[in-house]
């Protein structure tokens, strides 16, 4: 029997736990699958081999992972293969492995859905600074330039920039020490995340603790769990069950 579980990060804070509940409740019902459990990587129970564990409990013989990141990094590349080599314990399941969200052009949407949320009139000179979480995968830092060049094309703001909490590429308090430096005429900022979580929380204290002038640096939502996200978390589900039925064929050809 299929299943599919839910990988997302987990936080300490109660409302970004919530937030992703709520957000794959809705998502569970537009996927025709009985099984469907969610896990998290860290800080939140159940974890990845507790995860598995329920859908096995419920019967499930084959189980789709689907990871809640937004990039391809470590988390995608090397943590969730390796608890789904600690879930070996069930022998008769099979596993497949679906994709992180990835660069997709519903995510750039909300980007800009996020700016105009601001209900502030977007100069010509307007810039925009996204925020990522961060990772030592250089990959990461390469997808967030792409992401800010399509935003910066297809809706034409003068300069789209990425930084970042921790890891490679530009340092997020970097770029806050950089804004103080110049003239800003406007600069929409905007927290490349999911969830409500303490990361989320530390840039809204560090931006209010730079005393920017709020007509001209204005703090943007995250990206959230809209319904594009949602969308795209409904196409990473059919690739995911898409690989299994791939290699199903495979295995009757041979």
């Amino acid at each position: 029997m299929q299943a599919i579980l839910y990988i997302g990060h987990g936080t300490r804070l109660k409302q970004g736990v919530g937030e992703a509940l709520q957000f794959i409740e809705a998502v569970k019902q537009q996927i025709p699958i009985e099984i469907q459990e969610i896990a998290f990587l860290e800080l939140v129970e159940p974890d990845i081999v507790q995860g598995v564990g329920r859908c096995v409990a419920q019967g499930a013989t084959t189980i789709a992972i689907v990871p809640l990141l937004l990039l391809t990094a470590q988390h995608a590349k090397e943590d969730i293969p390796l608890e789904i080599e600690k879930a070996q314990l069930y022998p008769h399941v099979q596993f497949t492995l679906g994709r992180p969200f990835g660069i997709h052009d519903k995510l750039i949407a909300t980007i800009y859905k996020r700016i105009q949320e601001q209900q502030i009139e977007i100069s010509h000179e307007a810039e925009v600074l996204l925020i990522g979480r961060g990772s030592s995968d250089t990959a990461v830092v390469r997808d967030m330039q792409e992401i800010s060049e399509l935003v910066r094309s297809k809706f034409g703001f003068s300069s789209v920039k990425a930084c970042f909490l921790y890891g490679a590429g530009p340092a997020f308090q970097d770029a806050l020490e950089a804004i103080k430096e110049r003239d800003v005429k406007q600069l929409f900022i905007v927290p490349y995340l999911l969830f409500s979580g303490l990361l989320s929380k530390g840039i809204e204290k560090d931006i209010k603790a730079s005393e920017f002038d709020r007509s001209r640096v204005i703090l943007c939502s995250s990206l959230g769990y809209d319904d594009n996200v949602q969308q795209v978390l409904i196409e990473r589900v059919q690739e995911a069950l898409q690989i299994r039925g791939d290699m199903n064929d495979k295995a009757k050809e041979q």
